[in-house]
């Protein structure tokens, strides 16, 4: 059966630009992170915190993100790396793909705790104004994977079969199903439902983010059993998918927790710069009152009454003439 129409795959994942080379995966995470911090910006002052806050916790997540999403696809397919005939350098070229989200997200949340705690404030409201700007750049980060022909199901001879060309690590040229296009636009309908649960419900103290989570599990759910690549098994499921269903009960059961110990939407998610706290500079953020050279209140009030009584003093000393004119 021939395939009429298709997804091509690009010819290569990178350019060279003199000796630079430029990886279209690396421009997908890239562009990912700086969408998750500008939406992410926009809802945190929305909330009522401060511009820039969330760029300066996000210095602290994305690095401790980026490694802990390398560590579990190492730690997963360790054999791509330890195994005989494979050099485990190879660990460390993150360009070539393999960021297992799970690790992201876990190891991420320890450098946002870290830099949430510099500014004392708390790691829920952070994660709730984070969440759909994290689905977004889950979306355009799948499409890093479409640059390095990886991560397809099933052989396909739908309309928007992908077009695999590559036979290196083992892929075998074909026509599949596109599963990082299936995340992708998974992930965008995920980024949305959260924007709008979280304006319907006014959803806080951390269920944005929950909600986010057990959408995104229900989705890499199906997609994953799609998925043909190499991975280990238990009892006839992939790992991720194990690793799918138990974060999703996590997350739901925060999420009922939550609301009931926890209603409502935090009041307050920065401390304000009026209870006398810095934001880092030398200079004091609270609020001074303009000097002004106008007396005091008091002042004036105490020159008033020395007024009326001089007046009488000298109602008083008048000649009886004056009186009765």
């Amino acid at each position: 059966m021939e395939t009429i129409a298709y997804i091509p795959s690009p010819s290569r994942g990178v350019i060279h630009l003199g000796p630079i080379p430029l990886r279209g995966y690396a421009f997908c995470i890239i562009i990912g992170v700086f969408v998750a911090v500008w939406l992410g910006n926009k809802r945190w002052v929305a909330r009522g915190g401060k511009v820039g806050t969330v760029a300066d916790i996000a210095v602290w997540a994305v690095p401790f993100g980026l490694v802990g999403g390398r560590l579990y696809h190492v730690i997963t397919d360790y054999e791509l790396y330890f195994s005989e005939g494979r050099d485990w350098v190879d660990a460390f070229k993150v360009w070539q793909g393999g960021l297992g989200i799970w690790g992201a997200i876990a190891l991420g949340a320890v450098g946002a705790w870290i830099g949430c705690r510099r500014r004392g404030i708390p790691l829920p409201a952070w994660a709730d104004a984070l969440a759909p700007g994290i689905a977004f750049a889950q979306a355009i980060g799948r499409w890093g994977n479409w640059f390095n022909q990886e991560l397809y199901g099933r052989e396909t001879h739908l309309p928007w079969a992908l077009h695999i060309t590559s036979s290196t690590d083992g892929r075998v040229p074909g026509y599949y199903h596109p599963t990082f296009l299936y995340e992708s636009l998974w992930c965008v309908g995920v980024g949305f439902l959260v924007i709008w649960a979280d304006r319907r419900f006014k959803l806080g103290h951390g269920r944005a983010f929950a909600l986010y989570v057990a959408s995104y599990c229900v989705g890499r759910g199906w997609i994953e059993y799609m998925r043909v690549d190499d991975a280990h098994h238990f009892l006839g499921l992939r790992l991720n998918d194990w690793t799918a269903m138990i974060v999703f009960i996590l997350a739901v059961t925060y999420f009922v927790i939550s609301a009931k110990k926890r209603p409502g939407r935090e009041e307050v998610v920065e401390p304000d710069v009026s209870d006398g706290g810095t934001d880092g500079d030398d200079e004091p953020t609270a609020k001074e009152e303009p000097e002004t050279d106008e007396p005091e209140a008091s002042e004036a009030e105490e020159d008033a009454p020395e007024t009326e009584d001089a007046d009488v003093d000298l109602k008083k000393d008048e000649p009886e003439s004056a009186k009765k004119s």
